[in-house]
């Protein structure tokens, strides 16, 4: 989302602008060295252990046929967004850090922007179709296979890309006047008409997905009560199964959780600030983008710790081991 890097407001320089000869010019925000150093390696790990930990999950689920699955392919496209959090978002959050002025074209800024609404909307929309499969897998199993296939599974992700890159332009077309001072890209300072957007691409959304995981939860309640009040053998093999959806909705509404975790405190600071005269410091609402930044290398780590067969997958292409033969075939559980 829209961000202006400000993270010591005492060291400013008074009267030492960015465009000198302007009258609406920025001030140059002057950060310490050591802030900017551990600024510097915080930023740079965070995008490379995100690259690294989606690039993972992109590989295990294209290359393993095991994992050519309607779910996993919503798990791909959400990997997909993350990557390029870490590939095109943070890099150039990296570089505005160095210069709190950007002598560079309003397109270029605005392209920036524009990244940073698209993929945060890819995100939370791809979290939001992967609760609606996880809802036909537990909720309706026997509907699950004609509900959600191949088909239905390329249909979700077409809409949340294109969803979300509609919004992207809508931001190169629109864009954010901030109309504070020119030199820098981004601004907290967002219009009281802009929360439309964050309660449509957030909050609409979230509360969807907290709604169909809590149906989940109650129709897995009861699931479970009839597995241990029935004793035939014969339903071991559909034991199996529903153990292994609920297994899987735990696991993704974990993910949904540190998606809401992440994010929640940003949006909500960003909703709030234009109704209470944008009180809430530069700093405070800096930790909040980068808390949310930081969901993006959050998942990979969830699904190997929750599937094995992500961990399988993780080892073999760690290790080089799908260059030395054909194991696209391999079972990984």
């Amino acid at each position: 989302m829209e961000t202006e890097f400000i993270f010591n407001r005492t060291d400013v320089v008074k009267d030492i602008l960015c465009y000198e000869s302007e009258n609406v010019s920025c001030i140059i925000i002057i950060t310490p060295s050591t802030i900017r150093v551990l600024l510097y390696i915080f930023l740079g790990s965070l995008s490379v252990l995100t690259m690294c930990g989606n690039f993972l999950i992109i590989i295990s689920i294209i290359y393993f046929k095991q994992l050519h699955t309607p779910a996993n392919y919503l798990i791909l496209s959400l990997a997909v967004s993350d990557l390029l959090v870490g590939a095109l978002v943070l890099p150039f959050v990296i570089a505005l850090s160095i210069n709190s002025c950007w002598h560079l074209a309003d397109l270029i800024c605005k392209l920036a922007r524009s990244l940073d609404v698209s993929l945060t909307t890819s995100s939370i929309l791809n979290l939001c179709f992967i609760s609606i499969d996880r809802y036909y897998a537990v909720c309706q199993p026997l509907r699950y296979r004609s509900k959600i296939n191949s088909h239905a599974a390329v249909i979700m992700i077409v809409v949340s890309w294109g969803v979300s890159l509609l919004l992207g332009i809508s931001v190169i077309i629109m864009g954010f006047n901030e109309g504070k001072c020119e030199g820098r890209c981004f601004s907290f300072h967002i219009p009281i008409s802009s929360i439309a957007g964050c309660i449509f691409s957030f909050y609409l959304p979230a509360i969807i997905m907290l709604s169909i995981y809590l149906k989940i939860f109650l129709v897995a309640q009861r699931q479970a009560r009839s597995i241990q009040n029935t004793n035939c053998q014969g339903i071991k093999s559909g034991t199996s199964v529903i153990k292994m959806e609920r297994k899987a909705t735990k696991t993704l509404a974990f993910v949904m959780g540190a998606f809401l975790i992440c994010w929640t405190p940003f949006f909500t600071a960003m909703t709030l600030n234009p109704l209470i005269n944008y009180s809430i410091s530069i700093p405070v609402i800096e930790t909040f983008i980068f808390l949310g930044w930081s969901n993006s290398m959050l998942n990979p780590f969830v699904y190997a710790f929750f599937y094995s067969w992500f961990r399988v997958a993780f080892r073999m292409i760690i290790s080089g081991k799908i260059f030395q033969g054909d194991f696209a075939n391999s079972k990984l559980f």
